[in-house]
């Protein structure tokens, strides 16, 4: 099979570093483009990303001399030589939405990892297991944006990955009318090792700046619906959150209390978590887990660091399920943050488009 071409705008950030890691021996995908800022533009990628590469493991032998693209001056360039990009930048949200909108109007496919764009009504934000059918507003985006490849989709935020997939396969059946979470943040979620940020050892911060809000507000548009051109939010279950950073490398935790209109059956629940399989799991794409939700009956499961590296990351994994005296249940649940949720979520999500013909190659 002839592979697609693909560029890594932000590669020299955490997630972009991620990427890299996961273009590694790729079935589908070859990465022929690493960019970032203008400081390490002109630089072949080692020399680039020098002492920041965190990784586990060693930068990818391909990797360490493709010189460095700049995402903002080089963009004709990089639009031309690829099928798509991934997007993994820090930059002011504005400019994050202009530098998307570019690459888009370039007619270049863009698999975002960033929040400016999941406000925006006709780009989809997916989860590839659970909302797979909002690609579909792609032919709107594109008639809206005058393209005939171009497109921008976003994967959603990494704090609802652990707790929205498992509620996203239960709240039609039980009518789920009231949320509230509290989420257990790693540091990598902020692009930070211990080593960058010692003030996290023996520490835990009870804010995430904006987190909370994404939290409330994300699911609602993944559970939301296509309509005359653009994806209406849901309305309902109402969700409340409060995000913690905690001192964790990877893996994001949370808590989570949910009423539902009918009675809820426990063993019924555990059933739909265990056998449900999404799109991904059907189509059997490269990064889709065979295995999407991971029940554990053990009460001290799942736990980070046992469980985050589970199917290379991709899966959720959930325990504790069991009445409450306020809620109607309680669980909690555990996905790895820079994998299932960040990195690992936009090349499922490239995969998805590619297999569905969104992605062409050029």
């Amino acid at each position: 099979m002839e592979k697609y071409k693909v560029g890594i705008i932000g590669a020299t950030g955490m997630v972009g570093q991620r990427f890299i890691t996961l273009m590694d021996q790729h079935p589908w995908f070859e990465t022929v483009v690493l960019a970032a800022s203008s400081r390490s533009a002109g630089k072949p990628y080692k020399e680039a990303i020098g002492a920041k590469w965190c990784m586990d493991t060693p930068i990818p032998a391909w990797a360490e001399n493709i010189i460095v693209m700049d995402a903002e001056q080089d963009a004709e360039a990089i639009a031309a030589q690829v099928d798509f990009v991934f997007c993994a930048v820090n930059m002011d949200k504005a400019k994050i939405k202009e530098l998307e909108y570019r690459y888009a109007k370039l007619e270049c496919p863009v698999i975002s990892n960033n929040s400016a764009h999941r406000g925006t009504p006709d780009v989809p934000m997916v989860i590839p297991e659970i909302n797979n059918d909002h690609i579909r507003i792609i032919e709107a985006q594109r008639k809206r944006l005058g393209t005939s490849r171009g497109f921008i989709a976003v994967k959603s935020n990494c704090s609802i990955q652990s707790y929205a997939p498992a509620l996203s396969i239960i709240k039609e059946r039980f009518g789920l009318k009231k949320v509230l979470v509290c989420t257990y943040q790693a540091i990598s979620g902020a692009g930070k090792t211990f080593e960058t940020w010692p003030e996290m050892v023996d520490n835990l911060i009870p804010y995430i700046g904006g987190e909370e809000e994404k939290s409330e507000q994300e699911p609602m548009k993944v559970w939301g619906h296509i309509e005359n051109g653009v994806i209406v939010n849901a309305t309902e279950p109402q969700i409340t959150a409060q995000c913690l950073r905690v001192p964790v490398s990877n893996g994001h935790m949370a808590a989570v209390f949910a009423s539902f209109e009918k009675p809820v059956d426990f063993d019924e629940i555990k059933k739909m978590w265990k056998e449900f399989k999404g799109r991904p799991q059907e189509l059997e794409l490269p990064h889709a887990p065979k295995q999407f939700i991971n029940y554990f009956e053990e009460p001290d499961m799942p736990q980070t660091k046992l469980h985050r590296d589970l199917e290379g990351g991709m899966a959720i994994s959930v325990g504790r399920l069991r009445p409450d005296t306020q809620y109607d249940m309680k669980f909690v649940c555990l996905s790895h943050n820079t994998l299932r949720g960040a990195a690992g979520g936009g090349v499922l999500l490239a995969e998805l488009l590619c297999a569905e013909g969104y992605i062409t190659r050029r």
